[in-house]
């Protein structure tokens, strides 16, 4: 039953990111809204990178274990963000698919430690699941909207992000076989690599992004989102 429950909970909070991404084909979002949205996720991703996954990555390792693991999350994201250049190029749907690999090297990682918390009696962080949530919506949203310009349909968009959906669910029912394989798994470790990969996602991709089309409103709306995540914790 834990382990079905730990499942749900990673497609649950995972699943704005499917919810976004075909709201896009259902609705033509304007291109400066798109930045703005983009800024916002941009802001609470950072929030969440101080508040929650660098604090959670600390509690049972040592400070150089947690810089190891982040710079392993930056390794992880820039092979994906290399291969999806080469495959769609570094503009337009190459840009878009770079902040793809981002939710993917974000979703997993936080997935595993949903259950993780699940398998070890932890009680889950609602804030945090709902910074989840949340702000997937324009992470998912704003390549969305680029890769809807770029000539995909609907299904394909579906299939993609149920794609990652489902990843992270089996992501964490692995994170809650892994208390029982390993009873000194924490998840501190998976923390660190979604907080590193995160990271480089925003500097390379999502907040370029975000500028590009949101302009000076961008920064605005990266700061809201930053403060909203913020107190939510």
């Amino acid at each position: 039953m834990e382990l079905l429950q730990a499942f749900g909970l990673g497609t649950l909070a995972q699943s704005s990111l499917l919810l976004a991404g075909l709201f896009a084909v259902w609705v033509t979002v304007p291109t400066r809204i798109v930045g703005i949205l983009a800024g916002f996720g941009a802001g609470a991703m950072i929030s969440a990178i101080a508040f929650d996954l660098v604090p959670e990555s600390q509690v049972h390792i040592e400070l150089w274990d947690t810089v190891l693991w982040m710079l392993i999350g930056v390794a992880i994201f820039m092979l994906g963000d290399r291969f999806v250049d080469k495959r769609f190029g570094v503009t337009g749907v190459g840009g878009a698919m770079g902040i793809v690999v981002g939710s993917i090297v974000d979703g997993v990682p936080e997935s595993l430690i949903f259950g993780i918390q699940i398998g070890t009696g932890t009680t889950i962080s609602l804030s945090f699941l709902a910074a989840v949530f949340i702000s997937n919506i324009p992470q998912a949203l704003a390549p969305s909207a680029d890769l809807v310009k770029g000539g995909w349909k609907a299904g394909r968009l579906a299939l993609l992000w149920s794609a990652i959906v489902l990843a992270c669910g089996v992501a964490a029912a692995l994170g809650y076989l892994a208390t029982e394989w390993l009873p000194e798994a924490y998840g501190d470790r998976a923390a660190a690599l979604a907080a590193g990969g995160l990271l480089a996602m925003l500097t390379n991709s999502l907040v370029p992004f975000a500028y590009e089309r949101g302009k000076e409103w961008a920064g605005l709306a990266t700061v809201v989102g930053f403060c909203l995540a913020m107190l939510g914790t």
